[in-house]
Parts: structure tokens; C-alpha cells; sequence
């Protein structure tokens, strides 16, 4: 294990600013996910984005609460999306394949729940490689990965998986109590992807044997809902920025944690709340 500190982050910078850039050239992120019951979730994720660099979020999500989504953060362009008859995203792809189109990075399941078509969703995103950008899957879209090993190994960009253990447990087709950390270089191979491993401590994973990185997280206060939507959203404005998969996903993971820890010391070491890890974020990533 090597372990991602300053070290590591100096010798792996992120792609460089350009002082006469535009908000097309400087990352166009596409995050698509929600729900009835997690209606919200694309709004940590999204903001996540913007505060990581993003120069522009597309947001697809429930049609039903895209009206609502698009006030609430009028930075972003919001899509809304027809759902099945459990208020989950429906079998719908084609608005999400003609986004991919305009984008450079694609962020698939904040707050999908199982009863997503996350299936045939996930299908037609793979399906659709002439748009060549970064992929991280989250939520329900690992869930059902197993079945697309192949096509993602496939996949021509870079591409980030970002479990929690009951989703590796998923991801691995095994018992969530048989996760252990070495299962995430055995997923990175597996589906030729950067594997985030989320957990007290968080172990990056790339394929082709590279040791993994390891960083430790904070303290209990990062596991809280709408945790795993901001670190998402974070690494997916990096890819789309330029950054490589486990350059994102290391940075990512690192502003993720050291956000939570800035928060436990300022207000406790439990009791913040996701959102309050958002305004944390730009000073970690671009501050010198």
C-alpha cells in the first residue's frame, strides 16, 4: 500500500489552469441519478462538480423533481427524465446517450436505489463508446456492473468505480462480511477500472497491479448521507477537467476526507452534514 498524502498529491498534480479558458474547455460534466425518495441527491453531487473546477453540470434526473433541482442550483442545466412505476429512473436512454455527446465526463447513480432500470440504462451508456468520455459509476449503477464486465474493460476513456462494501460485496458477487481491502485491486482488474474501496479507510486500486493507494479517512463523521454523492461529484469534475482515472480519484478521495476532517474539528466529530463539506472543497483542491 502507498499511502496518499502530500507526497503522493505533489508528485501527481492536477492538470494545470489555463488563465484564457472557457467554461467548455475547463470540464463538461454530466451527472445523471436521483429519485422520488432521493430527490436531492443530484445537488450535492452537482454542486460537488461546480466547487471541483467543473466549468459546466448537466444534471438528468426524475422529471418530476426537475423544475425543483433547476432553481435550487441555477448554475446547472437540468434534464428531466421519465421514471418507472417506482419512482426510480426508467428504461429511458436515449436523452442520456445524446448528453454524452456534449460532455467530458459522466457520473451514473447518485441516488439510484435498486429499483432503478439501472440495466438497460447502464446498456446504452456502454454501448454508446463514440462519445469517448471519463465514466464513474456509483450506486446502482454497480450494482449492476457484474453483468457488463466485458464492455467495461472495453470502455476507451477513463473509468472510476466507487463502492462502498455492500456494494463491492455486489460488484464481487460475494457476502458482504467476505469484503476485504485486497478485493479492490481484484475488482480494478476484473473490470479494467480505478476502484475506490470506501470505508474508514479508503484504498484506490488501478488496474495492472500498480500498488494501491490508501488514505485514512477522518473519523465516523464522513458516514452520513449524501457523503458518497460529493465525493463523486468531485472526482467526476477532475476527470472531466482532464485529470487520469487514479489521479481524479485520489485527489478526489483526499479533498473528500480532508473536508470531513476540517468540519469535525471546526463543529464536531459527528453531526456535520454532506453539504457542508462543499464549501471546504475548492481551497483543498486549487488554494497554494
Amino acid at each position: 500500500m502507498i499511502p496518499l498524502d502530500a507526497d503522493w498529491l505533489n508528485d501527481h498534480p492536477l492538470p494545470e489552469l489555463d488563465h484564457h479558458t472557457d467554461k467548455n474547455r475547463r470540464g463538461r460534466l454530466l451527472i445523471a441519478g436521483a429519485s422520488h425518495n432521493v430527490p436531492g441527491a443530484l445537488l450535492l453531487t452537482g454542486e460537488a462538480g461546480y466547487r471541483a473546477g467543473a466549468g459546466k453540470v448537466q444534471l438528468a434526473l426524475p422529471q418530476s423533481t426537475a423544475c425543483a433541482v433547476g432553481v435550487l442550483m441555477p448554475e446547472a442545466a437540468v434534464f428531466g427524465m421519465a421514471t418507472n412505476d417506482r419512482g426510480e429512473l426508467g428504461p429511458n436512454p436515449e436523452l442520456l446517450t445524446k448528453l454524452m455527446d456534449h460532455c467530458d465526463a459522466f457520473v451514473f447513480g447518485p441516488g439510484m436505489g435498486a429499483d432503478s432500470d439501472a440495466r438497460p440504462l447502464l446498456e446504452a451508456v456502454l454501448a454508446h463508446k463514440a462519445a469517448e468520455l471519463s465514466l464513474l459509476l456509483d450506486a446502482a449503477a454497480i450494482a449492476v456492473s457484474p453483468d457488463f464486465a466485458a464492455e467495461l474493460r472495453a470502455w476507451p476513456a477513463p473509468l472510476v468505480l466507487t463502492p462502498h462494501p455492500g456494494e463491492m460485496a455486489a460488484l464481487m458477487r460475494c457476502e458482504a462480511e467476505t469484503v476485504e481491502d485486497g478485493m479492490a485491486q481484484e475488482a480494478a482488474d476484473r473490470f479494467g477500472a480505478t476502484v475506490l474501496l470506501k470505508g474508514p479507510h479508503t484504498l484506490i486500486a488501478s488496474p495492472g497491479g500498480d500498488h494501491a493507494l490508501q488514505y485514512e479517512g477522518p473519523g465516523p463523521g464522513m458516514a452520513t448521507g449524501g457523503s458518497g454523492d460529493v465525493l463523486a461529484g468531485i472526482i467526476g469534475a477532475l476527470l472531466a477537467r482532464g485529470a487520469d482515472a487514479r489521479t481524479a480519484a485520489a485527489w478526489g478521495v483526499w479533498a473528500h476526507g480532508e473536508a470531513g476532517r476540517r468540519l469535525g474539528t471546526n463543529i464536531a466529530p459527528i453531526g456535520f452534514l454532506a453539504r457542508e463539506l462543499l464549501a471546504e472543497i475548492p481551497a483543498l483542491l486549487y488554494r497554494r
